[in-house]
């Protein structure tokens, strides 16, 4: 199983501000792990930069041009009460797209089999025109649109098991019949959305909420009942992969004790409908992850299976 790693030092740029749960150490700690023995085979490169007509499949010119005029020169620019802005935030944030989009090139042509984007900021609560939730660029939609812009591809779905549920890409994609978003999160909880009886216009989003203090049996039954038949029904030509893992029992952002093994199983049961239903092309991106050793612990577990030798 030939597996893409793509990471950028741009990703380390943006700064949140001292204490901010969602730190350039996110991605120093799962650099630090994929650079054990274990991962050797696995193929390195770095994230290309997005383009500004990536973007604009999915956010308007206005929005674009509205967070090039808030990004600051120096010090920090709060957009809202825990998304912030920094000298370095539009450089991650474009290298962020344009590695999803670059993982897809490469799934796509079968010049690899799947690929992970460890880049940062994430994008999943970043909507149409709207930045929030740590989020400006919603990375894994921009993906999508770029599998069905520059590939031909006919469906995409994006299975999100981030803790908490990507409004942004529901909301992008709640009149899109060529996008499935099926999501596990945990309600309630931040941002407040996801609720089973939210499906879309063609019955093309899937919420399978977990309460607090649910685990790993809780999670796989939602998996198996609510999500992984819906992604075979619909039979993408691709599947997208929001990959949060703050679902881990240790992070500190939520109430779902999820272990490193639960990561593991999802991602091979993902890898699975992928054979079945798109020759095995999977694209995974990066989303949450808070606690940085239950995050380093769970990217291992999730690469080590892409890789196929968990």
């Amino acid at each position: 199983m030939n597996t893409l790693l793509l990471t950028h030092p741009a990703g380390l740029t943006h700064d949140n501000g001292p204490g901010h749960p969602e730190r350039a150490d996110r991605v120093r700690v799962i650099e630090r792990i994929l650079e054990h023995e274990k991962f050797m085979t696995l193929i390195r490169a770095q994230a290309e930069n997005g383009t500004r007509e990536q973007a604009l499949r999915v956010h308007p010119e206005s929005y674009i041009q509205a967070l090039e005029q808030t990004s600051p020169l120096d010090g920090i620019a709060r957009l809202d009460s825990d998304t912030t802005m920094s000298p370095g935030t539009l450089a991650a944030a474009f290298r962020a797209i344009g590695g999803a989009c670059q993982a897809v090139d490469e799934v796509m042509r079968r010049d690899v089999q799947n690929a992970f984007v460890a880049m940062r900021p994430p994008g999943h609560h970043a909507e149409r025109a709207t930045p929030m939730g740590f989020c400006f660029f919603n990375n894994a939609a921009v993906a999508a649109r770029h599998a069905l812009a520059a590939h031909g591809a006919c469906r995409v779905a994006i299975m999100d098991f981030d803790v908490h549920h990507g409004n942004g890409t529901q909301d992008i994609f709640w009149s899109d019949p060529n996008v499935m978003y099926l999501s596990t999160h945990e309600m309630p909880l931040y941002p407040g959305t996801g609720s089973a009886a939210e499906r879309g216009e063609y019955n093309n989003i899937v919420n399978a909420p977990l309460c607090a203090g649910d685990a790993g049996p809780q999670f796989r039954e939602a998996m198996e009942v609510a999500i992984l038949p819906r992604i075979e029904q619909f039979h993408p030509d691709i599947l997208i992969v929001s990959a949060g893992f703050d679902a881990h029992r240790r992070d500190p952002l939520a109430n779902i004790n999820l272990v490193e093994a639960d990561f593991a199983w999802a991602t091979g049961k993902l890898m699975d409908v992928a054979d079945r239903c798109c020759d095995g092309r999977l694209v995974s991106v990066l989303e949450g992850g808070y606690d940085l050793d239950g995050l380093a612990r769970s990217v291992a577990a999730h690469v080590l299976t892409l890789m196929g030798v968990a």
